[in-house]
């Protein structure tokens, strides 16, 4: 599997709560936190969902 780094590059202030419950599944909160995750189908989707508030990067 792909391993990719997420970081948070938008605030969840006046997001719906699936929006901030999705970036707090991906282990970030504030703005300029990252993580590194493997990337799988469970991830994928949840990364899907917020895709307008994280950068993904490849690594």
């Amino acid at each position: 599997m792909a391993r990719v780094k997420i970081t948070q590059v938008r605030s969840i202030i006046d997001r719906p709560q699936t929006q901030k419950q999705a970036i707090k599944m991906l282990g970030l909160g504030k703005i300029n936190r990252y993580v590194e995750l493997e990337l799988n189908d469970s991830v994928a989707g949840v990364i899907r969902k917020v895709q307008h508030l994280v950068k993904i990067e490849e690594i």
